[in-house]
C-alpha cells in the first residue's frame, strides 16, 4: 500500500502542478512548438470524458466523478486483497490511482467562464502528432499516468497468471 499511495501521490503531484503550469501560461498564448510537428503544448479546457465525449451534457459530469470515485475505491480495494509479490502491480495501480484523482481534482474544482456559462473540465495541454499534420487530441500528466498504469496493470497480470500456474 505504501509503494501504490507513494506513486499516486508523486503523480497527482506533477499532473496538477503541470495543469496550474498550463492554466497560468497556456490558456491565452499561442501553442508552444517543443518539437515542430512532434510535440506542442496548448492549452485545451475538455469538459466531456476521452476525446471531449459528452462534452455538451450537462449531467456528464456527476456520472465521471461518480465513475471515478467506484474506479479508484476498486483499484484499492483490489490493491488490498493483492496476494502476490511482485512492484509492478502496485506501481500501475499508484499510477491509475494518482492519474484518476487529478482528472477528479479538475472536474470538482477547474472551472471556466464560456457563452453558457461556467463549465467545469479538465485541462489537456500535451498535443502529440503520429503522422505530419495529423495530432493526437490533446492530454495532460493524469491521462498519461492512466495510459501507462493501465498497460502495465495488464503485464502485472499476466506476470501473475503465470506465477499462479507455475505454483499449481
Amino acid at each position: 500500500m505504501l509503494a501504490i499511495a507513494s506513486v499516486a501521490a508523486l503523480g497527482l503531484a506533477i499532473d496538477l502542478a503541470t495543469k496550474a503550469w498550463a492554466w497560468e501560461k497556456l490558456r491565452h498564448h499561442l501553442p508552444k512548438r517543443l518539437i515542430k510537428g512532434l510535440l506542442h503544448l496548448e492549452f485545451a479546457f475538455n469538459t466531456g470524458a476521452a476525446f471531449g465525449v459528452l462534452g455538451e451534457t450537462a449531467w456528464a459530469r456527476l456520472v465521471f466523478v461518480a465513475i471515478t470515485v467506484a474506479s479508484v475505491a476498486y483499484v484499492l480495494r483490489l490493491a488490498w486483497r493483492w496476494p502476490l509479490p511482485g512492484k509492478l502491480v502496485p506501481i500501475a495501480m499508484g499510477m491509475l490511482v494518482g492519474g484518476a484523482l487529478g482528472n477528479l481534482h479538475d472536474r470538482l474544482f477547474r472551472t471556466q467562464q464560456t457563452l453558457d456559462g461556467e463549465r467545469h473540465g479538465v485541462v489537456d495541454f500535451i498535443v502529440l502528432f503520429y503522422w505530419p499534420k495529423h495530432r493526437w487530441p490533446a492530454f495532460n500528466i493524469a491521462d498519461a499516468l492512466l495510459l501507462v498504469g493501465m498497460g502495465l496493470f495488464a503485464i502485472g497480470l499476466v506476470r501473475a497468471r503465470r506465477h499462479m500456474a507455475e505454483r499449481g
